[in-house]
This record gives C-alpha cells, structure tokens and sequence, in this order.
C-alpha cells in the first residue's frame, strides 16, 4: 500500500524533499509514494501543484492530521521543529525531520522521549551526507580494519553564506529562531559524520566566535546572537582524540565538509566539494590513491552503471527517502532517529558551552536534566 505524503516547507530542503519522494521509486522500485498534502505559509496551491502532490494547504496541524497521512517530511525554520514533529508524533505518524533537531538540548531530549513512546512510529533526521556512497565506502573500509584502528579524526565544515558584514540580519542569528548558529547549521552535519566514523564522544573543549557582532536591518542594526565559528578539540570513548572546526563566514568555501581518519595501518580524505572521490592511504604505500565512486559502491549503480559519473546532494536525499520507506515497512532500521539525534545535540551544545573548559557528555546530560 503507498504511504501518503505531507510535506511541510516549499525551499531548499522542501523541493528536495519533493524530489525525493517523486523519484525513489523510479530510482530503487516498489509502489510510489502517494504524496497527499503539502503545506506552506504562501502560495500552498501553486507550490503543491509544482511539487505533484495531491493539495495544497496553509494550515500545517491540517496535513498532520490529514487520515490519509502516515508521514510527515518537516523543512521548516527551526523554531518549528519540535512543535511540528510533536504534533505528528501524536497524531500517529512517521517523521522525517530536517536538522538540527530542535533549538535546545532540552527540546530534544524532550523529543527523543516522545519518539520512544510511540515505539511503531518511524523518526529520521535529515543528515543526508551520511548517504553518500564515497561516505559509506569509507564507513566500510574501517569496519573492516582496512586501516586498523582509528587513532584520530580531523573535520571542517566551512560555508561562506555569512562571510558579507553587510548581509542582513535574520532569524538564522537569534536563539529564538535558529538556536545554534553554525554549529546548528554546519556542524550538526560534521559531528554526525564523526560519530558515524569513530563512536561516541566522551569530552569537548571548544572556542565559538561572532565574527560580526550586528547586522544590518530595515530597523537599523541588529544584534547577531548565536556562533558564526566554532573550534574544538574531541575525546571519544574510545580514547581517539579529534579535532573539529566549523564556520558560516569562511570567504570562498561553499560546501567543505572536509574530513580525514588517521588509523594505525593507514589514512582516509573526503572534501564534500569533491565528493566522488575518496582518498585512501594504507600504512607502506607511497601515498594516498583516489577511488572514484561508482556502482561498485553502496547505492551508486541504481542511479547509474557507470563509474566516474557524479553522484550529487539530490541523489544523497533519494538515499535517505529510501531507507525511511524501508523502515517504516518494517525493514532496516535507519537512521539517525530523535535517539540519535540527542546525541548530535548534546555535542554541539557542549560545544555551545565549553568556553574553552572541557565538558564530558554525561555531564552535559545530567545537568540539562
């Protein structure tokens, strides 16, 4: 039976949503997803015919409660995250929910107990990069000991969408709207990459900056409340150490999701503004050789059979569309869900709080409760 669709959200993150849902059929097969109801503040009925769902509405607690629903895909502004995924969570229905989870670590631990309260219904977080195949070969290759144990991890997350002293205030620059500034924003993303990676976080120390303390508004200037950069250095349980750095004011980076793995037998690169490539080095070679993804990779050969043709930021989307629908079938469980998703927040909110002191996580949590 296809599963019917609401989409909260019609920008960037919704219309890839809306393509996801439209092409992961085509792309992975089974019965298509019925797309039922999208909801937007403006223009509903015109966004819902560009993006092939069946109506259109200005009322989003509508098409959570809408009976021919059973998920939600939520892309909305921050401060609407936990509202709207509480109110699907109780009306019965899956959620699939654009990071960061929610604006503080209390909503989401608030969050991640309502989602275990309702055990049938499915929640994943939008951390699309864990989708990527040059990702999850890598995932694989330390699984698998190809560069022994994971000693250190190096990781940036640099965008420059911020970098204009000039660019006006927004609601993305206040606790109230975006929480987090670009550890919500970016380095959600980077520490989900990393735990992936290297296992649980035990300790941060981290420095955040506001490079631009005012910004520029109809009202005159305005004051910029949340992070434009943080650095900071990591203990995981394991005992491996790490390094992180994050920033929405890096003049010319893009998209530099840029990381590296340092095992005892050897070495893993990946830049995301090159994300076809991965780098590997193995301990006695001369150095690292670049493995071009392909179908020989997780999920490449059902967009493509030929190596070398690039996978893109969408495809990684399909990915994730795919493994929700898997789930909610009672297949594979993915993830992140809320659970995991409360442990990307509480690093990121150490880091908000470090001030240069060193914050174990159990700590963190135990404080916030």
């Amino acid at each position: 039976m296809a599963l019917g669709v609401a989409l909260i959200g019609t920008g960037f993150m919704g219309k890839c949503h809306a393509m996801a849902w439209r092409n992961v059929a085509t792309v992975f097969g089974g019965t298509p997803p019925r797309l039922q109801v999208l909801a937007d503040a403006a223009d509903a009925g015109a966004m819902a015919a560009q993006f092939g769902f069946q109506s259109g509405t200005d009322d989003w607690q509508a098409a959570v409660d809408d009976p021919a629903v059973d998920v939600v895909s939520i892309t909305t502004p921050n401060a609407l995250h936990r509202p709207m995924a509480d109110a699907a969570l109780r009306a019965g229905k899956h959620v699939w929910l654009e990071k960061p989870m929610s604006l503080t670590l209390a909503d989401a631990q608030a969050m991640a107990d309502l989602a275990t309260a309702h055990p049938g219904q499915v929640t994943l977080l939008g951390y699309n990069y864990l989708r990527s195949p040059a990702f999850q070969a890598a995932r694989d290759l330390i699984a698998s000991g190809a560069i022994g144990r994971p000693r250190a991890f190096r990781g940036v997350y640099d965008e420059d969408y911020s970098a204009d002293p000039d660019l006006p205030w927004s609601w993305r620059m206040t606790h109230a709207g975006g929480g987090l500034g670009a550890l919500g924003d970016l380095g959600c993303h980077l520490v989900s990459v990393m735990i992936a990676l290297m296992g649980p976080v035990a300790e941060v120390t981290a420095l955040t900056d506001i490079a631009v303390p005012q910004r520029p508004s109809p009202d005159g200037p305005r004051q910029v409340e949340n992070e434009d950069s943080a650095l900071a250095l990591i203990r995981f349980a394991s005992g491996a150490q790490g390094s992180f750095a994050t920033s929405r004011v890096a003049h010319g980076r893009k998209c530099r999701l840029q990381w590296e793995v340092h095992g005892s037998e050897g070495s893993l690169v990946f830049d995301q503004e090159h994300m076809n490539a991965l780098w590997v080095h193995r301990a006695g070679e001369a150095g690292f050789t670049r493995h071009l993804t392909g179908p020989d990779q997780p999920d490449f050969a059902a967009f493509c059979p030929a190596p070398g043709h690039n996978f893109g930021f969408n495809e990684q989307k399909v990915v994730e569309c795919r493994d929700l629908i898997r789930a909610i079938g009672g297949g594979t469980p993915c993830g992140p869900g809320f659970a995991e998703g409360l442990a990307i927040e509480t690093i990121i909110h150490a880091m908000a709080a470090s001030d240069g002191r060193a914050i174990r996580l159990e700590e963190l949590a135990h404080e916030d409760a």
